[in-house]
């Protein structure tokens, strides 16, 4: 399937944030759909990286990728497991946010 390379890093993000969240709920590995869950969206989402890396920098795609990640797993977490993060996990959230952008808006790094 042909699609553009940042359809393809969204996948991976989504990927990921099923995988991480399903990492906290296999308790160890020790439950089943849970641990399932982990094994396949982790390959997914590395799979879908791999796609995006034939056209996107690698910098410019781990940046986004664990940014994004990151925020949407907090999100996930806020709503799934009541970890409400505090004044500076926001702040340092918000600074992670602004690195993702700084590097994609400012820097002379160029897709191939």
């Amino acid at each position: 399937m042909r699609l553009p390379p940042y359809a393809w890093l969204a996948i991976a993000i989504v990927a990921e944030v099923i995988a991480t969240s399903a990492l906290r709920a296999s308790e160890g590995f020790s439950r089943l759909v849970p641990a399932v869950l982990v094994v396949i969206g982790y390959g997914i989402s590395f799979y879908c990286l791999s796609l995006t890396l034939r056209s996107v920098p690698v910098g410019i795609v781990y940046a986004i990728w664990s940014g994004v990640g990151i925020v949407l797993i907090t999100l996930v977490a806020m709503v799934m497991y009541r970890q409400v993060p505090d004044l500076p996990a926001i702040a340092g959230l918000g600074l992670i946010v602004a690195g993702v952008v700084v590097l994609n808006l400012f820097s002379k790094m160029q897709a191939h």
